[in-house]
């Protein structure tokens, strides 16, 4: 007789018993799903594994601590059987089958009366993917499967166009240190949404070529010492847009809130009454060290990292940074936007007790096909920087961690 495929069925399983026969790894990955359902949840095991017994210890489910006995299902409406009695396995269900109660057997696929999907879920879609036979089922297949449909869910690449989803307002979306793949998941979905962007230079560009043809991107980039968009009139922008009922994304580089001026928008928006979501980003200051191998703390190294600003050289009247007090730290320093401020740093923070001999790396371009990095000291930075031609954007790491490597041991 020919094999028929599985019929797919959403079950509502708010206060329905369901018994579950054993207490290992398939219950403790089956169990948080019947939960989340309000399923009425009967554990049959002598004993369980941590995760499961702290689910019984919370009341999420209720526990007979024995094996599996005849009658174990009644009053069930679903069965989960997954003991390693084969024999058990085998008795109970056949019991489901008297009783009509649907039974997923986690040793025999083929004896079972119902088969779990791989599940997964995204804004608020469950995804639930069934191979169309018993016989050599791959569940690494259909996992594969569900989190490909998920994650093109997740970051907008795969949204049917007359569902797609349009809110209107503004994200402030941090798009990471330049990678394309190192922006978040919901960065990468509202942007998959907009009907417009506002962008910066150091955002992730190769992300624009992605927008459907009908998206208008608005060039913000602030070239330094070049022409740039004033902040009031990208402020202006953001405003203009969303007061004509678009989805507008701004779309920065790191994190809105680290050195990005998002605080700026932010507040112009919301005098402008127009509703905004700060969507946080990886910010260069961590992530660029990483790309090159760095660590901004090390066991035995560094407790702290500091971040500063070295747009405005130390002795400025308009710096805020402390630079007598960063000299005085014993972590990691990391300065953004310092490139051509970096003599100056290095001489004062030299002035004020730090060692001329203090690693120094440069790292240009962090993350992206562009990257490199360049070594120096505090009393040598200046002059590298002039003879390897060290140009912005670059993160800057001063201090030990420079020196950590991959096979470095400390105590």
């Amino acid at each position: 007789m020919a094999e028929h495929p599985a019929y797919p069925v959403g079950l509502r399983l708010t206060g329905r018993r369901v018994v579950v026969l054993g207490g290992g790894q398939v219950a403790q990955r089956r169990l948080p799903a019947l939960i989340a359902a309000g399923a009425d949840v009967l554990l049959v095991s002598p004993e369980a594994t941590p995760s499961v017994e702290a689910m019984a210890d919370a009341g999420e489910i209720t526990w007979l601590r024995r094996p599996y006995a005849e009658g174990d299902l009644s009053g069930a409406w679903y069965a989960l059987v997954a003991t390693s009695d084969a024999v058990a396995n085998a008795t109970a269900s056949a019991e489901a089958e008297a009783h009509r109660v649907w039974c997923v057997r986690s040793d025999d696929a083929v004896q079972a009366t119902a088969w779990t999907p791989a599940t997964g879920t995204s804004e608020g879609v469950t995804v639930a993917v069934l191979t169309t036979s018993a016989r050599g089922r791959d569940p690494r297949h259909t996992a594969a499967i569900r989190d490909a449909v998920v994650a093109g869910l997740s970051d907008g690449t795969l949204v049917a166009p007359h569902h797609r989803t349009r809110t209107p307002g503004v994200a402030l979306v941090g798009g990471g240190p330049g990678d394309p793949d190192l922006i978040t998941v919901r960065g990468r979905r509202l942007l998959a949404e907009a009907d417009v962007v506002i962008a910066d230079r150091l955002g992730p560009r190769d992300l624009l070529a992605e927008l459907p043809p009908h998206v208008e991107v608005i060039d913000a980039a602030k070239i330094p010492y070049g022409r740039y968009m004033a902040q009031e009139a990208i402020n202006n922008a953001l405003i203009e847009h969303a007061k004509q009922g678009k989805s507008v994304v701004r779309l920065k580089g790191g994190d809105p809130f680290v050195f990005g001026r998002g605080m700026e928008e932010v507040q112009a928006l919301a005098e402008a009454g127009i509703p905004c979501t700060v969507v946080p980003g990886i910010s260069s200051s961590i992530s660029v060290p990483a790309a090159a191998g760095i660590p901004v703390t090390h066991r035995g190294v560094a407790h702290e990292f500091t971040v500063v600003s070295g747009h405005v050289a130390p002795g400025d009247a308009r710096s805020l940074v402390d630079w007598p007090a960063m000299a005085r730290l014993r972590g990691t320093l990391v300065v953004l936007m310092g490139v051509d401020k970096i003599g100056k740093i290095a001489e004062t923070l030299i002035a004020h007790g730090k060692a001329p001999e203090t690693p120094v790396a440069l790292v240009q371009e962090g993350t992206t096909a562009a990257q490199r990095r360049v070594d120096a000291t505090l009393a040598t930075v200046a002059e590298t920087v002039r003879a390897e031609a060290v140009k912005p954007p670059a993160v800057i790491v001063i201090g030990a961690v420079v020196d950590a490597t991959p096979t470095s041991e400390q105590p």
